[in-house]
């Protein structure tokens, strides 16, 4: 069955406010642990991820931030901060010091502004509410992270981080959609070539 992403959203994000602050950290956790399980962090050298959003029950992506941190001290971790005027995010440096600052949409962001140019990222860690069996997203709507992929290489590995399986098919996919290389649910493992 396939639906838009209009109705996905609407629905996605009725899940996420049902789950409940025990169910929501299990599930990262989950997903933290399917992520180390699959992918070799040696040859990363920049990684991005998003932070969790709380008030939107985003997956707890800080449990993959401090074992990077703790155990691949190799690699430079980034996270996004929006700039307004151009409607793109920025990759600002994070480390375990870095403080941050709520932006005018109550999303954190570091304070500073070291930036790195997504041309360098070689792993990003993607936010969404939804995804199908083709490796297509629903984010919000804004095409941030699109934009955001847009700009990598082509090599730069895109992984999708899910609570909830793939639905079979998102109905209004258009040419600025950029599919996930993978997803990681707290069940599974999803590859797309």
């Amino acid at each position: 069955m396939t639906t838009t992403k209009r109705e996905l959203r609407k629905i996605y994000l009725a899940k996420r406010a049902a789950l409940g602050a025990a169910e929501l950290k299990e599930k990262s956790l989950r997903v933290a642990e399917r992520f180390f399980d699959a992918f070799d962090l040696e040859k990363i050298d920049y990684l991005h991820s998003f932070l969790p959003i709380a008030r939107f029950n985003e997956l707890d992506t800080r449990l993959i931030l401090h074992r990077v941190w703790f155990g691949h001290s190799h690699i430079e971790t980034l996270v996004p901060r929006v700039d307004f005027e151009r409607g793109e995010l920025e990759n600002l440096k994070f480390t375990p010091v870095t403080e941050l600052v709520e932006n005018a949409w109550m999303i954190h962001e570091p304070s500073h502004d070291e930036t790195v140019e997504s041309a360098k990222l070689d792993l990003v860690l993607v936010p969404l509410l939804c995804f199908d069996l083709e490796g297509f997203r629903v984010g919000y709507g804004k095409g941030f992270y699109d934009k955001l992929l847009a700009n990598c290489r082509a090599d730069c590995v895109k992984v999708g981080l899910s609570g909830f399986p793939p639905v079979e098919k998102i109905a209004d996919v258009d040419e600025y959609d950029i599919r996930m290389d993978f997803v990681v649910t707290p069940d599974e493992l999803y590859r797309f070539d």
